[in-house]
């Protein structure tokens, strides 16, 4: 792992060489211009972890560089401050190593810290030890809660204590409107919070016009994306494989007040074969797929992108909105669902700056049959 070397000073250098690296992948499909989403040149990542480091009597955050060439070689690095990491996160780090080491309770066989933070201020810090929690633990980590003004969750093997409560609540702003999400701890989240709320907005502005039409959203997470397309269509189907993902969407769901959204536990694949009859069952039921008019599927997979099958059933919308975390996979992907789309936008969001990953989104628009 490659720790980034933060340089505000280098940020629109660094975001150029992205944008070329991006443009020259993808000029074989003849995209249209770029657009360029940028990300705060420091302080962006409301989540981290950090190993803890203990050394006799000190202890210290840090992070490994690993030597690419051999990836046993891996050199620990210090960290008393991360400038990835969001502002909270940076006033938390020196504080909660003070009471870390004026505390053998809160610091013996302390593994790892896990801090989980929102644009407003709160956080959430998970502390994971390799030995057993205990009343005199708990005691002097309510005592830290309320010190530092945060919550904090116990872990060891078999063991989670949540103290305060399991989650945080961000609040993001799109297009004028507020909408709240309830992010768990040790789900997935956008770590990005400005970047989420421009990928919010750029999903949602080429969405537009699609209100008399539904919309199938495959890999919905919390319901990141959900959310914020709801207005935009009649009606819209989420489906995501994670049980903690779909409880928190349906939370996400609830606490905006969304009227015509259903979230289902189902992965893409079983979805594929619910759409062409080939899986029946309870939870296909519910679905009441026939009652759905789709003219748009949102995808956001994982770094591997889509296997050939679920490109292929995307392929049958009217409509594409590909959200990828890999260029390469999408890249890839596009030989096959350019055979039947269009183009129509492409952008580049930031999450990353310093790093080599890029988030990129595509509209496809099926042409003529």
């Amino acid at each position: 792992m490659a720790i980034p070397a933060v340089d505000p000073h280098r940020y629109a250098e660094q975001l150029a060489e992205k944008r070329a690296y991006v443009e020259g992948l993808f000029a074989p499909f003849a995209p249209p211009a770029l657009e360029v989403f940028s990300s705060p040149p420091s302080h962006y990542r409301q989540r981290c972890e950090f190993r803890i480091w203990h050394e006799g009597d000190d202890l210290f955050y840090a992070m490994f560089e690993v030597n690419p060439d051999d990836p046993k070689d891996k050199k620990v690095v210090r960290l008393d401050q991360y400038p990835v990491a969001s502002a909270r996160i940076n006033d938390l780090m020196p504080r909660l190593r003070e009471a870390l080491l004026a505390s053998d309770t809160l610091r013996r066989r302390l593994f790892q810290v896990e801090f989980l933070t929102t644009l407003s201020g709160e956080a959430l810090v998970t502390l994971i030890y390799h030995r057993p929690l205990d009343a005199d633990w708990e005691a002097q980590a309510r005592a830290l809660e309320d010190e530092l003004g945060i919550m904090i969750i116990g872990r060891s093997r078999k063991q989670r204590l949540v103290l305060t409560r399991d989650h945080v609540w961000e609040r993001l702003t799109v297009d004028g409107r507020t909408l709240d999400y309830q992010q768990v701890e040790n789900s997935f989240t956008q770590p990005n919070a400005h970047i989420c709320q421009e990928m919010l907005g750029w999903a949602r502005d080429v969405t537009q016009g699609s209100q008399a039409r539904d919309l199938v959203e495959l890999y919905c997470g919390n319901g990141n994306f959900t959310l914020a397309l709801a207005e935009n269509f009649r009606r819209v189907l989420a489906t995501e494989i994670s049980r903690t993902s779909v409880a928190s969407a349906n939370v996400n769901v609830a606490a905006n007040d969304v009227a015509n959204v259903s979230v289902m536990r189902m992965s893409a694949e079983e979805f594929s074969l619910a759409l062409k009859g080939e899986k029946s069952g309870r939870r296909v039921a519910e679905m009441d797929l026939s009652s759905y008019d789709f003219s748009t599927v949102l995808v956001d997979p994982p770094r591997a992108g889509l296997d050939e099958e679920s490109c292929r059933q995307v392929s049958e919308y009217e409509q594409i909105v590909y959200i990828s975390c890999n260029p390469a996979t999408l890249a890839y992907n596009l030989t096959q669902l350019s055979r039947t789309h269009d183009i129509e936008r492409f952008a580049l969001f930031d999450q990353f700056p310093f790093t080599h990953h890029c988030e990129c989104g595509v509209l496809l628009t099926r042409r003529e049959r």
